[in-house]
């Protein structure tokens, strides 16, 4: 069995926010490498997460599912 990650529900919430990538990477921080790690499904540290739900004010759900395949 294969765990995939799924990070639609940040893409979604950002364009709720009227938020892009390149913003969301500066406001939080985050290297536009990540973004791109996240943008091909591929896993990111936590602490990422973390930083992103603090600065959108959501839990970690909100942005990020898990599939298994």
């Amino acid at each position: 069995i294969m765990m995939t990650v799924s990070y639609n529900r940040l893409w979604k919430l950002l364009i709720d926010k009227r938020l892009n990538k390149t913003e969301l990477a500066k406001k939080t921080k985050i290297s536009t490498s990540t973004i791109t790690k996240m943008s091909r499904g591929e896993p990111v540290a936590l602490t990422v997460l973390v930083r992103i739900c603090d600065y959108l004010n959501c839990d970690i759900g909100d942005i990020v599912s898990v599939r298994r395949d």
